[in-house]
């Protein structure tokens, strides 16, 4: 009986040992199917990358420039090319990224500048000719129970006009959304400044990385480049 508990004893260390050398087995198999996994994987994406990719990498930092370290969001190093592009062109086509909110600064910078606002949504503006430059009427909601009414209203543009201060600079029709517009409503919107000299228009015409703007005959194409393409 001893003897056969000392046998069964004896066993145990063996058994654990033919434990651990399977763990060590498929421990050393699993390392050796990543290994092979990851050599695999880079004899594929090998070809694909660029063997000077440390000449790559040090020449795009050599791109960098402050303004990729002190936050773009509060400082806007393109504010001097805005104002100038405003004056330029006096109709430009914005996109701005999508979450909103960047535009603000160069909407402030107008301000700054002695710039009035004239603040349109694209959706319900109906004719921007008529809107903006002409007597244009305006239904109200009759809920069904009153009469249908009409009233008119004056032209947007020159009724604010009217109303600038003297020292004002002149105004800015600030158009939101406007990349629900036909391409002929955006070519009236560039020529605006042609009949109100007075007037700057910037039209939000769609989204971007960054915030970009364009000349709006470009955008609508009115500009022999745009109309070759």
């Amino acid at each position: 009986m001893v003897a056969a508990t000392s046998c069964f004893y004896y066993a145990a260390p063996s058994t654990q040992h033919k434990t651990n050398h399977l763990r060590q087995n498929n421990n050393q198999l699993r390392v050796g199917i990543f290994v092979d996994i990851a050599a695999s994987r880079k004899q594929r994406i090998g070809p694909l990358m660029c063997s000077n990719s440390t000449e790559n990498e040090t020449e795009e930092k050599a791109k960098w420039g402050i303004k990729d370290f002190i936050g773009g969001d509060l400082v806007k190093f393109d504010l001097g090319k805005w104002l100038s592009d405003v004056e330029e062109h006096k109709a430009l086509a914005i996109y701005t990224p999508h979450e909103g909110g960047y535009e603000g600064r160069y909407f402030t910078r107008l301000r700054y500048q002695g710039y009035y606002f004239l603040d349109l949504s694209a959706r319900g503006l109906g004719d921007p000719e008529t809107t903006l430059t002409k007597v244009h009427p305006v239904c109200p909601a009759h809920l069904g129970k009153q009469p249908i009414a009409r009233w008119y209203f004056p032209p947007e543009v020159d009724f604010r006009l009217s109303v600038l201060p003297p020292d004002a600079k002149g105004l800015i029709v600030w158009v939101i959304e406007a990349k629900v517009l036909s391409k002929a409503e955006l070519q009236f919107l560039a020529i605006l400044p042609e009949l109100r000299p007075k007037v700057r228009v910037i039209a939000e015409c769609g989204n971007w990385r960054n915030v970009v703007w364009r000349p709006l005959k470009e955008a609508a194409g009115l500009t022999e480049g745009a109309l070759s393409n």
